[in-house]
Parts: C-alpha cells; structure tokens; sequence
C-alpha cells in the first residue's frame, strides 16, 4: 500500500507539474492573444463577498455547480456527498444525516459533541451557521457550491483557521415563470422528490419557493436473540423547504429568506466487532444490512430546524451598503445503540456480536437553541484603482444539551441525566483593501478585530454509569466556566497577471478560534477547556486558462502552522470529550485542480490534492481504547496514554484525487449523455493515536448516470439512470473505541432512475 501510494504521489504531482508548465508555457509564448473561441463556461464566486471570476482572485478556492453538483448528489445524498470530491476537502459524520465535520487542509475536529466548534465555517446564503446541527440542511436548488482553503479570518470571522465551505442557493429573479420538477427511486425504496418555481410577482417583486422531500424504507436486519426483526434500521423521511422574496428597485434590493427542515428517522448504525482484531479489516462475512443490537427498536434520529434572513442592499454609485440579518434554531433527538451490539459481558449475560463489555444506550439531545447574527458591510465600487470593504458583525447563540444514558437491558429505565448550557456572544469590525498598482499587479490586505465570550454550566442530575473504578458516578454540581479572547485576524495576497490566461498569486494569512468549553458529564466529571488557537499560512499558486479557453488549469502549494491547536480526545475509557491544546502542528501539500473540454462532446475535471498535517508536541498524550480492544502502536506512557508528537491529524487523508468524464451526442430531437465521476481517499485515523485497528483503509468510489434531454415548446425534459459506489466497495469510515471495535461503514451500491422537467 505504501507503495503503491508513493507511485501514485510521485504520478499526481509530476502530471500537475507538466500539465501547469505547458499551460503555462503555451500562454507565456504569447503576451498578445486572440480573441476567445467559445469554450468553458466562466465561474463566478463570492469568495470575498464580491462577485469575481474564480481564475482572478488570489483565493484557493474550487467551486462546484451544474453536471457535477448534480450528480454527486444523486440518490438523496445528503451533505456529505463532498466528501473527496473537491481538493484538500473531507466530510465524516457519526450521527449520520446530520451533524457533518468538515476537514480542510486536514484540520478539523472529531468532537461529537453537541455543542462541538469547528475550524471549517460553514455558511449559506451568507449566514453563518455554526451549530453542527445546522450544517447538515439538505443541498437542493443550490446554484453553487464554494470551498475556500486557507485561513479565511478577514471577511468571514470567527472558527475559520482551515477554510469556509459557502452554499449559495438560486434566487428569484425578474424573469418568466421557472422552475423545475424531478422525480427519482432507487436502492431501498429511496425516493427523491425536488421542485422549485419562481415567477415575477409585480414590476418590483418576485418570488421562489424550492422544496424537497426524501424518503428511503428501512432495510436494516437485527438478528438479536430475543430482538430478531426485519427492517428495523436504515430508514429516513427528510423534508425541507425554502421560500424566498425578492424586491428590486433602482438603488435598493431586498430579499427575504425563510427556510425549514424536518427530519424523522434513525441514526447511523454502529456494528459492534466489526473490525478484526489486529487487522483495520471488517470481519469475516460483516453485512451491512444485518445488525445484532438489542436496542434497534428503540432508535430514532428526529431534527427540527429553521430559519431566516434579510438582506438589505443600497447602492449610491461609489458605495454599496449591505445588510445581513439571520436568524436559525435547532431541534434534535437523536438516540441509538452505541455498543453496536447485545448483552453485558461485564454483567454476566450473553454478547454478541463477540464479547460486549457494557451494554450502552444513550439519546444526544438539544430541545432549545437560538442563533442570532447581523452583519454590516459598506462597499466601494470606484472605477480607480483603490477599493475597499468595511464592515461590522455581531453574533449571539443560546444552546441546551441534555445527555441521557440508558439501562439497554431494563429499558426505559434511565442510568444517567445531564445537561449543558452555553451562550456564545461575538463580535467584530474588519476591513479589506484592495489596490491595483499596474494592469498587471494587484494587492489586497486585510484586518478584522474580533471578541469573543462563551457562558458554560453542565450539571449532572444523576448516574449509575460506574467510573473507572467501576463505583456509580452519582450526581454532579454545577460547573461553571466563562472563556473569553479577542484576537486580531490578517491577510495579505497579491496578484500578478502575466497575461490574459495566466495568473500568479501568494497569500500570507493568519486565522483564529475562540476558546472552546466541553463538558459531557454524564459519563464522565471533567469540564475541559482549550484555549484559543491560531494559525499562519502561507500559499502560492497559479490559475490558468488554456486551450483557447476549452482549458483550465490551477495548482497551489501550501504550508501552515497552528500554535495551541484545539484538539478534542473523544472515546478512551469512558466515551468522553476531553479538550486539549498542541503545542505546535504544521501542515503542508499541494493542490490540483483542472478542467478539459477536450472535444466539442467530451469534458473532463481531474484533481487531487496531498495533505501532510503532524503534531509537534512531546508531552501531549491521551487515552486509548478500553479494555485492550486495539493495537496501539504509539509509544505509551507509564500510566498507559499514548503520546500523539508526530502523528497526523485525525481523519486527514494525505491523497485525494476526483476525475469525471461527460460525454454528450444529439440523437434525434435531443441529446444523449454518459457521465461518471471516481474518487479516492488515502487512508485515515479514525483517533488521535494511531492504531492498527482504528486506521481507516483507503476508498475508491464510482459513479455513473446516463440519459436523454430534449426539449419541447418551454420545456425540457430529462430522462436518466445513474448508481453511487458502482463498485459496492465498502469500508469502515468511523468507529467507537470505549467498549468495542465498533464500526461505521460507507453506504454500498447504489442504483436508481430519474425524471426531470424544467420550464422557463
């Protein structure tokens, strides 16, 4: 494997090599150039809150949209569908179809927690939405999908030391009726239901409302003693909906956003014994879709959330005015079967699948939460060469967790109650300044002043969960932390454009997270605390459009270091979160991104990216699996903790690599095509210390879709088949390390067929 992947490595980055130094070569030959051929369709972003060109912004950013926005979220995938499809950018989850954790460049965080901070922001429709929950909304009538890598800490703010992941959904606009209606069934009675309709409403006004309605059957075996049932796990109903309002006049837009969602299903299913001992393999004969869990019936993953924004834009000529106000609450319960299996092993009643130490049921749950935000920008459209953005942010989130444990073998009976509260208050002034020193030269910088303060409390009502001296935990008083920090954010890039088809860049930039506090006390006493981190990084890079523009070819380097990264050990003993602070972690690697139109009928994408992320800290180590249920294989202290200085960081692939091919020909009145897209991952660990069982191997991924468009009168129709993992691969993605070698998997083979209809 190893091997293997050096040969793979050693191929990546030599063909990224050629390939940037003839596109570069090709452009450099000619300062005059001619007029551009009609060829790759010119993608815009708002990566710095502008509307731009993606080859002309000193940003490494990749956005996705169109054929391959489509496709990869076929079969009522959820947001997850990311993962590996895009450079440097990798999307896991333990709650299944919510609670997604985004790594970029590496960093992110493994925390389960409810109230978790990540270092990837997430925003849509230009509010940020921080809690976990939010981020797990449905993709649906999304225009584009951007990913910034890199520090993003001037124009976007808190929590983005690793990058921002930005939705922007379609909006209304002052045309005829559109919209659309497909219709889709696959694999385990999925089906996949999404529309949406805009039309003008008067001179001034229009309006779009955009639904979606999934549903797949549950297919999930238990073969328990005593629990057998068929179809008891797998299953899902997610519906959500957006509505939005726009009016438009001279100097003046609003656009009102209200969106919701509605999830009523069950959680990711945990398979107790399914990685081999001293292997990373699952077992012999593991089945998906077979369980042996005596708490299947009881399991249930029920999200509530919803939403809303205005936006306010004025525009004097030189200046804009904009103004961002969003509102967002979230609903969860969500409870499964967390040993993945039956029986209590230490309470002397048969196990199975294998030995079942402690039997382990347990509901994760936020009956209220609230999230408020404004921002103000002022914006300068002068025809110099100086421009600028100045703006202000304000910030303020309330969150109530309850953790309750229960008694798997007397059930409902309850063995422990807790909750936690958190208010998170922030707030920030930032600027950004860009000046045009020649046709060629350009520089931008930017500053942001930000404050931020957390109020904690966690409280334990009661437990019978035993500590590590297997004595009961009983209640817990009150714990009380407050944390606050303020930090100021920079950046600087430049940019240089060589000609009409090349551009050089290089971005320094420094990132900053706010304190972060974790108490999930149910099963263990420790509130922990990790302090802020911040990050330096630096990149070059070049974005070239070659081919007579039916090519287009970036590539980026990149190196950083985090001083007290926060790092969450979750699992070990006791299934808790400890917080923790690195001395130093440093990172760096090198990102591909390309796209072909390589006949009038055939375009392809390729890229890849190698992530090499490790800790420098001697002294730092943690708990490892419980009851000798892995092979560790760093070296360990005398109190059994692990030390973690040069590992890499968990879940933090050192090779991605994502091509796709379409191939398009007129038949008759319409026009078939044939699309398909491959994607591999290196392989991970799933923990912060490394071990033989909880490394994840490598995943490779196909998928293919077929069909026939035509058109008729003001519609256009669309007939298609496609299936995900074509290869059925399938591979343990996460695991649990406390009480089992308990494993998550990847979702196998999947199959279906589509019907589309849209109208203008």
């Amino acid at each position: 494997m190893k091997k293997f992947k050096q040969q793979l490595l050693s191929v990546c980055c030599h063909s990224a090599i050629i390939a940037c130094a003839t596109s570069a070569s090709s452009a450099f030959a000619e300062e005059a150039q001619p007029d551009k051929i009609v060829g790759l369709e010119v993608i815009e972003v708002t990566a710095r809150k502008r509307v731009e060109n993606v080859q002309e912004i000193p940003v490494s950013v990749t956005a996705l949209q169109g054929d391959n926005l489509e496709a990869y979220s076929s079969a009522g995938m959820d947001i997850r569908f990311l993962n590996g499809r895009i450079p440097s950018l990798s999307v896991e989850s333990s709650y299944g179809r919510t609670f997604p954790r985004f790594y970029i460049r590496g960093l992110g965080n493994t925390d389960f927690d409810l109230n978790a901070s990540q270092p990837v922001s997430y925003v849509v429709d230009e509010v940020v939405q921080e809690n976990a929950i939010l981020k797990g909304f449905p993709v649906f009538d999304v225009e584009r999908v951007e990913v910034l890598r890199g520090p993003q800490g001037t124009l976007f703010g808190r929590n983005t030391p690793a990058g921002l992941v930005k939705l922007d959904s379609v909006k209304p606009s002052q045309e005829d009726a559109n919209g659309y209606l497909s219709v889709s069934y696959g694999s385990k009675g999925t089906t996949d239901l999404k529309g949406a309709f805009g039309t003008t409403l008067t001179d001034n006004l229009s309006a779009r409302i955009s639904v979606l309605h999934q549903d797949r059957d549950d297919y999930i075996d238990n073969q328990a003693p005593g629990f057998e049932r068929k179809d008891v796990l797998g299953g899902y109903t997610d519906q959500a909906a957006r509505f939005q309002l726009l009016y438009e006049a001279d100097d003046f837009t609003a656009l009102f956003n209200y969106h919701m969602r509605d999830l009523d299903g069950k959680p990711i299913v945990f398979y107790g014994n399914a990685i081999e001992q001293g292997s990373n393999k699952l077992v012999a004969g593991f089945d998906p879709d077979v369980v042996m869990h005596d708490s299947a019936d009881n399991a249930t993953q029920q999200v509530q959330t919803e939403g809303s924004s205005l936006k306010l834009e004025y525009d004097w000529g030189d200046y804009t005015l904009t103004s961002v106000t969003g509102y967002e609450s979230a609903e969860i319960y969500s409870q499964g079967d967390i040993d993945g299996g039956y029986g209590c092993g230490f309470c002397g009643t048969d196990t199975g699948p294998g030995f079942i130490p402690l039997a382990f049921e347990s509901a994760d749950v936020i009956p209220d939460h609230t999230q408020l935000s404004q921002e103000f920008r002022l914006s300068s459209n002068f025809t110099g060469d100086f421009n600028y953005q100045l703006g202000f942010f304000y910030f303020d989130e309330e969150l109530t967790i309850l953790s309750i444990a229960f008694n798997a073998l007397a059930y409902p009976a309850q063995d422990a109650y807790a909750i936690q509260e958190q208010e998170t208050q922030a707030w920030a002034v930032f600027g950004s300044f860009d000046y045009q020193f020649t046709d060629k030269f350009s520089l931008t910088t930017g500053i942001r002043y930000s404050d931020d303060s957390k109020d904690f409390v966690a409280e334990r009502y009661f437990s019978l969960i035993p500590d590590a001296n297997f004595n009961p935990s009983g209640p817990l008083d009150p714990v009380y932390i407050n944390k606050d920090d303020s930090h100021v954010s920079w950046d600087l890039s430049a940019s240089y454009k060589y000609n009409q088809d090349v551009n050089l860049y290089a971005r320094l930039a420094d990132g900053f997270r706010a304190p972060s506090i974790q108490g999930r006390v149910a099963f263990a006493d420790a509130v922990t605390v990790a302090e802020s981190e911040t990050i330096l990084s630096f990149e070059t890079g070049i974005k070239s459009d070659v081919m007579d523009n039916r090519g287009r070819v970036n590539a980026s380097v990149f190196y950083y270091s985090i001083d007290d990264q926060q790092i969450t050990a979750v699992g070990g003993n006791d299934n808790g979160n400890q917080l923790k602070n690195v001395d130093e972690t440093v990172g760096y690697g090198v990102e591909f991104d390309a796209e072909f139109m390589v006949t009038d009928n055939l375009t392809m994408t390729a890229n890849f990216s190698y992530n090499k992320t490790e800790i420098k800290d001697a002294d730092l180590a943690v708990d490892v699996c419980a009851f000798g249920n892995c092979t560790v294989t760093n070296p360990l202290r005398d109190d059994g903790k692990a030390l973690l200085n040069g590992n890499s960081l968990p879940h933090a692939p050192e090779l991605i690599y994502n091509i796709t091919a379409r191939y398009t020909k007129e038949i008759g009145a319409g026009e078939f095509y044939i699309y398909t897209d491959w994607s591999y991952r290196d392989d991970i660990n799933f923990f912060l210390y490394e071990s033989v069982e909880y490394q994840g191997d490598s995943l490779l991924e196909g998928g293919l879709r077929g069909g026939y468009i035509w058109e008729a009168d003001n519609f256009t129709y669309e007939l298609a088949v496609f299936g995900r993992n074509i290869t059925d691969e399938v591979q343990t993605i996460g695991a649990i390390d406390f009480n089992n070698r308990t494993g998550m998997v990847n979702e196998g083979r999947f199959v279906g067929a589509e019907f589309k209809v849209a109208f203008y």
